[in-house]
């Protein structure tokens, strides 16, 4: 075998890569237990026949923990105005998130070593998380690696195969770090909510180590089976939703929400980003095309509904590609002018309606808010009575939580029926229907009660309610009006459906700080406690005071008078 390995020169080719492996081993800096295992493993080799599996095996963990970056760094960049213009360059708007990043510069260039924070970015789609991700890297020097965790389901695609299997692998961290050449770089992990479960183990699970800086200078992926460092990383993750991120991984992350973008900001962002860049990317300079500002209010407020960016970008290629056409044909001198009226002819009939709330006030319809993946969202709930015997329809794709909403509605309407001048008995010989348009779409959450309730009472009592009024709330049993999330979401799906007042909780108080000023101005927001409230404010009454009627003594008022022993029994009452 010697002289056969001889003569074909395997043993030579063997010997020179070990000695490359023992070079590379000398100028390598890497953890004790890391050089220890190189170093038994490259013993191990130098025994083993070069065409064995083993040899493979151990060549190729070998090449893994030497091309790792143990201790290779990128130098951070600690000049917080030129982070800060860096971020405002490539980001309008979003000033939460950037105020922690210069936070955490601002840290880092005091203390020079710290444990990298865990950032999760939450927003609708199209609001820049992902982009947003890529400029902080840029601000602070570092490498920026993406992984996106949609669809993962096995637990070794974030710790590893173990070496024992054929084709084991590192997790995709150690993979990503590997193509970082550096272990402090961005680390992007993209849809962090959209990872699923089976058989294979949770891979939710398996992040929990990695997002927690107290336990991730010592991560052991399977496949390297010994510590590497991952605190100098800085993870930032992205999400739509959080219910659908496990609880113990919500709390190793700090969340940082994007709302999403008021009219203005679209605009603006149609102008200095979105319209440049596709202009470049078909062929068009600044003198071939230009927009009107109300060309793009126009596309904003007639062709998308959206909170990102998104589908502005693509209506807006839309019509750079139609005038490419025009310039390809009448020559590279070629200009147009777009203006608002001359949309139409790039982009068709208008796919929404705005502003246009309904001509009239009606009866049992209402506005309600609600928040959903994409923003927020008018839905404007509708209730009928029909002749029946106190059954409760309800329709329109709604889910668990706006269904318990709606019996909640009926139960408070029920026990005020005196008071708002029904009789006790109503519901006896009425349906009530309860529909939420758009039926295609599901729809849930605990925003809707007392939306359903003032359609309700509007519809028994035949009073409308106002059209340019908006709400959002739960309801409780005995009327209370609950908090609820997303109100900026909220407010400015309604701003964009210009309604003038929106009712919120009490509770909600809080949030008004971060809804933007110039939707304030524009918008009246009336906090409340009790549903008698609400429906003082959004019912059409010339007099809202009285529409609250006393209701009558149920026992005898003789019975007060008379000796305790000869007071009739009680009985037990319905509210």
């Amino acid at each position: 075998m010697r002289a056969i390995q001889k003569e074909m020169g395997e043993k030579e080719d063997m010997k020179g890569e070990i000695q490359e492996l023992e070079r590379r081993l000398r100028k390598k800096k890497m953890s004790a237990e890391a050089y220890a295992k190189v170093k038994h493993e490259i013993k191990k080799l130098k025994l083993m026949s070069p065409m064995s599996a083993e040899a493979t095996v151990s060549r190729n963990y070998i090449d893994w923990l030497l091309s790792l970056p143990w201790y290779e760094k990128t130098k951070d960049r600690y000049d917080i105005q030129e982070a800060a213009a860096i971020l405002d360059e490539d980001h309008y708007g979003l000033e939460k998130p950037k105020e922690r990043i210069l936070e955490h510069l601002a840290v880092q260039a005091l203390v020079k070593k710290m444990k990298g924070p865990i950032l999760c970015f939450v927003g609708p789609p199209g609001v820049g998380k992902t982009s947003l991700a890529k400029s902080v890297a840029r601000a602070l020097g570092r490498n920026f690696v993406r992984l996106s965790l949609g669809g993962v389901r096995d637990e070794a695609e974030i710790r590893g195969h173990r070496r024992t299997y054929i084709g084991a692998l590192p997790g995709k961290i150690i993979q990503c770090l590997r193509k970082a050449r550096t272990n402090n770089p961005v680390f992007c992990l993209d849809e962090v909510d959209k990872m699923s479960t089976d058989f294979r183990g949770d891979p939710s699970a398996a992040l929990l180590e990695v997002l927690d800086p107290e336990q991730n200078f010592a991560f052991n992926d399977h496949y390297l089976d010994c510590d590497y460092d991952l605190s100098e990383v800085l993870f930032i993750t992205t999400a739509n939703n959080l219910y659908s991120i496990p609880p113990p991984l919500q709390d190793r992350m700090e969340i940082i929400r994007l709302p999403g973008y008021t009219e203005v900001e679209k605009q603006h962002i149609a102008e200095k980003f979105l319209i440049p860049k596709q202009a470049k990317a078909n062929g068009l300079t600044e003198d071939n095309i230009q927009f009107s500002e109300n060309a793009i209010l126009t596309i904003i407020r007639y062709y998308t509904r959206e909170a990102g960016v998104r589908n502005l970008e693509r209506e807006i290629a839309a019509i750079c590609r139609k005038v490419a056409r025009e310039v390809a044909e009448k020559g590279r001198d070629h200009k147009v002018h777009i203006t608002s009226q001359s949309i139409a002819k790039y982009l068709g009939v208008p796919k929404y309606r705005y502003g246009q709330t309904e001509e009239k006030d009606e009866v049992g319809l209402t506005n309600g808010l609600a928040w959903t993946e994409f923003g927020g969202e008018l839905l404007q709930t509708e209730v009928v009575v029909l002749p029946g015997s106190g059954k409760l329809l309800i329709t329109g794709k709604l889910g668990e939580v706006m269904q318990e909403s709606a019996q909640a509605a009926l139960s408070y309407v029920r026990s005020i029926a005196e008071i708002i001048g029904l009789p006790r008995d109503f519901y006896k010989d009425v349906d009530l229907h309860v529909h939420v348009p758009e039926g295609a779409i599901p729809k849930d959450g605990p925003s809707a009660g007392i939306t359903i309730a003032t359609s309700m009472v509007s519809a028994l009592t035949r009073v409308p309610v106002k059209r340019d009024v908006a709400m959002t709330g739960e309801i409780t049993l005995r009327g209370r009006v609950l908090p609820i999330g997303g109100l900026k979401e909220k407010i400015i799906a309604a701003h964009r459906h210009q309604i003038k007042t929106v009712i919120i909780p009490r509770d909600n108080e809080k949030d008004i700080k971060e809804i933007p000023a110039r939707i304030l101005k524009a918008v009246e927001l009336i906090p409340v406690d009790h549903m008698n409230e609400v429906l003082k404010l959004a019912l059409v009454l010339e007099d809202p005071d009285n529409f609250f009627k006393p209701v009558p003594p149920r026992v005898p008022a003789e019975a007060a008078y008379m000796p305790a022993d000869e007071r009739p029994t009680p009985k037990i009452q319905a509210h």
